[in-house]
């Protein structure tokens, strides 16, 4: 195994010229590069998993599956293998900023399993779809009826923090909203429910799998009806199907 001082970190643009972009059949731009350990095969099936409806927004974005983007420098370095010294100085992705292409390159050696790396690519396109379409009203709506009805739980931590700064907001005995903070919650929740859906549609996972520590998952029943809107809004590409089964004690 080659030791990482004999490893040549690449820049992002030298990766971007050399790798074969291709586009998926809902329009989104995509390539692999390195010694990913990820088949040309389970990599087009990922990538098809966004819904196409998602593809106009996403028209200036490129996402590269590379071993190793590396977290501790100024430039985006790529590296093109793993080694467990390189692997501790990276980090899940990088964006790089190159000519007219916005460039996202995934760590595809950081995450252990195809749930791993599945997450980490559709949080990214949640992100990028909602900086550029923003965030559905009829789904504004639906989550904070939820946070107004005090439903348990967020999807992460970032939506759980932002929707209690949103409603613990008072001036004097008058409850008011934090209206800076509700449009944050409607960020991350729409982002993190938009990646979940996206993620069902490419994988079967338990939905307790995506559970952080600090921080109440969202009660089932809730995000079920998230998902369910998100899916009416973006139906799912040709060959994926949407389905939620609820597991009971027998």
């Amino acid at each position: 195994m080659p030791s990482s001082a004999q490893i040549e970190l690449w820049p992002a643009d030298k990766v971007a010229a050399q790798a074969q972009v291709g586009r998926a059949s809902n329009g989104i731009s995509f390539a692999g590069w390195g010694e990913t350990r990820v088949s040309e095969t389970d990599l087009e099936r990922l990538v098809a998993a966004v819904p196409p409806l998602l593809a106009p927004a996403l028209k200036s974005r490129a996402y590269y599956f590379v071993p190793l983007a590396i977290a501790d420098t100024g430039e985006v370095l790529i590296a093109p293998s793993y080694t467990v010294d390189l692997g501790d100085r990276a980090v899940c992705h990088r964006n790089a900023s190159l000519g007219t292409t916005e460039a996202v390159f995934l760590s595809t050696r950081l995450v252990e399993d195809r749930f791993g790396l599945a997450f980490e690519f559709f949080i990214n396109v949640a992100h990028n779809f909602a900086d550029v379409a923003g965030v559905p009203e009829s789904f504004a709506q639906l989550i904070w009826s939820q946070a107004e009805a005090q439903v348990r739980g967020e999807t992460s931590q970032d939506a759980w923090e932002s929707r209690r700064r949103a409603q613990d907001s008072h001036n004097g005995q008058q409850k008011t909203i934090d209206e800076r903070s509700r449009t944050t919650f409607y960020e991350s929740a729409f982002s993190d429910s938009l990646a979940i859906y996206m993620l069902s549609l490419a994988v079967d996972f338990d939905y307790h799998d995506l559970r952080e520590r600090e921080y109440p998952l969202l009660a089932a029943p809730a995000l079920a009806e998230r998902l369910r809107h998100i899916a009416s809004l973006f139906p799912p590409n040709a060959g994926y199907e949407f389905q939620i089964l609820y597991r009971r004690k027998g």
